[in-house]
This record gives C-alpha cells, structure tokens and sequence, in this order.
C-alpha cells in the first residue's frame, strides 16, 4: 500500500513538474555541479541552507511563471529559473533574513530576466543583478553579519544554523585582509572551512565542478582561464609595487568568491561573451576590475561587480571582434580578385 501511494504520489509530482516546467538538459549538470557545494554548505552552516535554496526556487518560479503568463502569454517556466535561484543563494549569507532573499531573487528573475524578454534574452546574469541590489541596499545584512564553520560529526546537518560570528573580532578572509592584513591557512580557504557566503565553502569543489562543467561542454574554459590569467597577471604587478591592499594571486583567487563566479556566473551562455577571441577579452577584463575593486574600492569582494561590467562589454566585444574578422575576410578577397 506505501509503495502504491508513494508511486501515485511520484506520478502526481512529474506531472506537475511536466506541466509548468520546460526542460532544458544543459541545465541539468550545473544542478549536478552544484548539489556538492550546496550539500558540503549545509555540512558547515547549517540546514538552513537547504531552507533558502527551497524559498528561492520557490520565489524564482513564481516570478518567472507570472511574468510568461501575464506578459508573455506563456504557461512553462525554464529550468534555467531554477538555476538561478541556487546560484543566487550561493551568494548570499546564511544568516540573511528570509525576506531580504525574496526580494533579492525576485528583482533578479523579473529585472534581470524577464524585463528584456525571458529566457535567453537577459543581457546580464539575473543571479547577480538580484544580489547585486541587495547588497547595495542591505549591505549590513550582506557584509557583517557572519556564521561559524561547523567541524566533527554531525555537522551543520544537526543544526538549524551555526552560532554567529562576533563581528568586531571576527570576519571572514577577504575582510580580515583588507581591515588587518590578515591571511588565513591555504588549507582552510581551500577546504573551505571558512565563514563566508554559502558558495565560499570547499574550493576544491568549486574546481571540480569547472572540470565536470568543462568536460560536459557547458562552461566556456576561454573564459574561465582568461578570468584567473587576468586576475593573477594584475595581483602579481600590484604585488611587485608593493600595493599592501593587493593579496599574492593565489590567496587572492582563494578569498571571496572569485572562483566560484569565474566557473558559475561569468561562463553563463546567455550574458557571456561569444566569439572565441572575445571569451579571452571578457575573461581578462572580469580578472583584472575584480583585482582593481577588491584592492582599492570599499567592497570587500569584487568579482560580482566585474562580471556585471564584463556582461556590459560582452556584446560590444563580440561585435567588434566579427567586424575585424568581416574586414579581414573582405580585404584577403579583395587581393584575391587582384591577383586573380
């Protein structure tokens, strides 16, 4: 009789998810990708990581179904939504309000997304755009308040959340440096045993999930080398001049969450530049204006910022590049027809 029932029930759930959901099959290994650095998240911070990830899958698929049914005249809502929202709650703190999040996602799917016209169409990461608005509106919320690392068995799998932090003595890597000078164990910051957003935990995942990305031909690797040779190139010539406000490359790629938007945000398809040649230059401008923000702006981490300006550049780029390669084409014809 349960297995009956659980059946029903099993076929009940497809068919909802059928009905509302347009399946999208690139989508289904970043989930994958991302199910390790969610679950290792829950392990250090607490259960109440999975509760934010459900609220803004949540929040996110309402958004996108609303927009398609009352603008767009559309009745499914793309994976891609759901995507999004774990992204997005990879960025944030565990400790945020509930209602700060929703805000969030919710101006990231609409303003982000659904304003330029849907899937597909948004010229900047949605994810980021919603963080993005609340860290400049909230940014108590986004930047001080902080949770300890759980360690031992069971983990943050046997608490709602870890104790908080005391902010005035405590802080996370990339704050610690920047107020103190500070650097925390290598070990640490790669194990990710940190306090941080959610998706500053094991780094070491964060690098699989980019090879498992790149393996399945869904992440642009251009992009993501172009990313990490940018930002080394520019921390090593800040650090041969002795600027003090920029870490050695690679405990700056080991702070904040560098790593974790090179391999997940900045490679998105969407807002991501296209050509080859300008998958280099996007990745190279994200690298260099994260080291520029983080070394001598006020925020803390810069990679969010970078990636939004890199999103800006990315079709002029694209452009610019087509065009060179069209008045190449057009001048080697042109000799052609003389020679000929």
């Amino acid at each position: 009789m349960r297995l009956i029932i659980f059946d029903v029930r099993g076929v009940k759930v497809k068919e909802f998810y059928n009905k509302y959901f347009m399946k999208q099959k690139m989508m289904h290994p970043i989930m994958l990708a991302l199910l390790p650095i969610a679950l290792v998240a829950t392990y250090f911070y607490g259960l109440r990581v999975l509760v934010l990830l459900l609220v803004n899958i949540v929040v996110a698929s309402l958004v996108e179904y609303l927009s398609n049914s009352k603008i767009f005249k559309r009745n499914k809502i793309s994976e891609a939504a759901i995507v999004t929202a774990c992204l997005y709650t990879m960025t944030l703190p565990v400790a945020i309000p509930l209602w700060i999040s929703i805000v969030g996602i919710a101006f990231g799917i609409f303003f982000g997304k659904m304003i330029f016209g849907g899937f597909a169409k948004n010229v900047f990461n949605p994810a980021l755009v919603g963080r993005v608005f609340i860290y400049v509106n909230f940014p108590q919320q986004m930047t001080i308040f902080w949770n300890k690392a759980a360690s031992g068995f069971p983990g943050g799998f046997g608490t709602y959340m870890t104790n908080a932090l005391d902010s005035v003595t405590q802080s996370t890597p990339m704050t610690a440096f920047k107020m103190q000078s500070v650097y925390q164990s290598v070990s640490s910051t790669f194990l990710g045993q940190i306090p941080g957003v959610i998706g500053e935990t094991s780094k070491i995942l964060v690098i699989l999930a980019a090879i498992y990305l790149i393996y399945k031909k869904i992440a642009s690797w251009e992009i993501m080398a172009a990313s990490v040779v940018g930002f080394c190139a520019l921390s090593l010539v800040f650090n041969a001049l002795h600027v003090a406000s920029v870490p050695n490359p690679i405990q700056g790629m080991l702070m904040g969450g560098f790593l974790f938007g090179t391999v997940f945000m900045a490679t998105d398809p969407v807002s991501a530049a296209k050509t080859t040649a300008g998958k280099w230059i996007y990745g190279i401008i994200i690298g260099i204006v994260t080291v520029i923000i983080r070394g001598f702006a006020l925020f803390a981490g810069g990679v969010m910022f970078a990636i939004l300006i890199g999103n800006t550049f990315a079709p002029i780029i694209d452009y610019c590049v087509n065009k060179i390669k069209e008045n190449k084409k057009q001048k080697l014809n042109k000799e052609a027809q003389v020679n000929g």
